[in-house]
Parts: structure tokens; C-alpha cells; sequence
């Protein structure tokens, strides 16, 4: 009798350990990059990088994980229309010009993030 309720014990301690391990983040929804041909006109976002949504509300392209996903909307000096950048970041918040230096328009190499930092992933 004591052996049946030790064994019972250790099975209910077993599954109880087991319910509580951390379960790995699945992929929810995955951007693939753009490949067909774009049509600016269509304002629609151009994906450069593929990235995934993930179970746990983070964000994955790569070997990187980033808690945000930032869509950063504004206007170039002496264009006609909004430029739309999206990042992934481990950072809250981009400002508009900092995004737009960092999507490859810059030659100064500080105006880049670091890829643990945030990654220019689409831009409309």
C-alpha cells in the first residue's frame, strides 16, 4: 500500500513539474519578404527581411528575439509623401529621422542599430 501511494506521489509530482517547464514560443504568423514585383502605387508594405510573430507576443527574425514591433510613419524633407518604417525592437520607441537614417540611407555607421538592438524589417 505505502509503495502504491509513494509511486502515485512522485507521478503526481512529475506531471506537476513537467506543466510548469517553460514552453518554447511557436511561430504565430510569418512575414515573408517581398518578392513579387512592387508597385509603389498600391502604398502597400515591402518586406525586406522575413520575421515571425511569436506565441509569446515577441518578435523573431533571424537569431534575434524583440519584444516590439514598431511601424514609424512620417515625412522626408522634399518628399510628396509619408514614408512607413517598421522595426523590430528591444528599444520602446524610434524617432521618425532616426528610423529613416537607420533603413540605409546614412553613411555614418552610428546612425545603424546594433541587431540585438532593432532591425529594419519593411517599409511602405
Amino acid at each position: 500500500m505505502k509503495k502504491t501511494i509513494r509511486l502515485l506521489l512522485i507521478t503526481f509530482i512529475l506531471l506537476t513539474l513537467s506543466a510548469c517547464t517553460p514552453k518554447e514560443p511557436t511561430i504565430v504568423k510569418t512575414y515573408e519578404v517581398t518578392t513579387e514585383e512592387v508597385d509603389f502605387s498600391n502604398d502597400e508594405l515591402i518586406t525586406l527581411v522575413e520575421y515571425h510573430e511569436m506565441s509569446d507576443g515577441t518578435w523573431k527574425a533571424g537569431d534575434y528575439t524583440y519584444k516590439y514591433r514598431l511601424v514609424i510613419t512620417g515625412r522626408m524633407p522634399n518628399a510628396v509623401k509619408d514614408t512607413t518604417y517598421v522595426f523590430l525592437s528591444n528599444i520602446e520607441e524610434i524617432s521618425f529621422h532616426k528610423a529613416m537614417m537607420a533603413s540605409g540611407i546614412s553613411s555614418n555607421m552610428n546612425d545603424y542599430f546594433k541587431p540585438e538592438v532593432a532591425m529594419f524589417v519593411a517599409l511602405k
